[in-house]
C-alpha cells in the first residue's frame, strides 16, 4: 500500500479542532459529540428546542470540510472514487447505520467522546468497530477479491 496524501500536520490541527469541538459541546451543552446520535435526533428529535443546535453543528461539518477546500488546504485530493459499484456503497452506508443504531453510537461518540471519558461500554464498541473493519478488509481483499 503507498500513502499518497501523507499530511501529518494537518491531520493533527484537524484531530485537535475534533477535541476542542467535543470538549466545548461537552462543556457547553452537555452532549457527546457523537455524529450518528446527532443527525439521529434532526429526524427524531427528543424535544423541539434540540433541533437548531444539531442542524449548526452538522452545518458546520460540512462547512468546515468546503472552507478547507476552498483555501486549498487540501491540495492533492482532487476527487475521490469508489473502488465498488454503487449497490455495494448502498449496502456498506445501510449496514453501518444500522450499527450505529446497534451499538447506541458511532466511531465518534464511541471512539472519541467515550473513550476520553473512560467509558467501559464505548471501549468494548470501538473494539466491536474496529474488530469488525478488519474482518470486512479481510474479506473484501482476500475472499473477494477486490483492491
Amino acid at each position: 500500500m503507498t500513502i499518497v496524501n501523507f499530511t501529518p500536520v494537518p491531520a493533527l490541527i484537524g484531530g485537535a479542532l475534533i477535541g476542542l469541538a467535543a470538549a466545548f459541546l461537552l462543556l457547553a451543552k452537555g452532549r457527546i459529540a457523537g455524529i450518528s446520535g446527532i443527525a439521529g435526533r434532526i429526524i427524531y428529535p427528543d424535544s423541539p428546542g434540540e433541533i437548531s443546535w444539531r442542524v449548526l453543528f452538522i452545518a458546520g461539518l460540512i462547512i468546515g470540510g468546503l472552507i478547507y477546500q476552498w483555501l486549498g488546504l487540501g491540495a492533492g485530493v482532487s476527487h475521490i472514487t469508489a473502488m465498488v459499484d454503487k449497490p455495494m456503497l448502498i449496502l456498506a452506508g445501510l449496514l453501518v447505520g444500522i450499527g450505529t443504531q446497534i451499538a447506541n453510537g458511532c466511531t465518534s461518540g464511541h471512539g472519541i467522546c467515550g473513550l476520553a471519558r473512560r467509558s467501559p461500554r464505548s471501549l468494548v464498541a470501538t473494539l466491536s468497530f474496529m474488530g469488525s473493519a478488519i474482518v470486512t478488509l479481510f474479506i473484501v481483499r482476500h475472499l473477494l477479491g477486490g483492491n
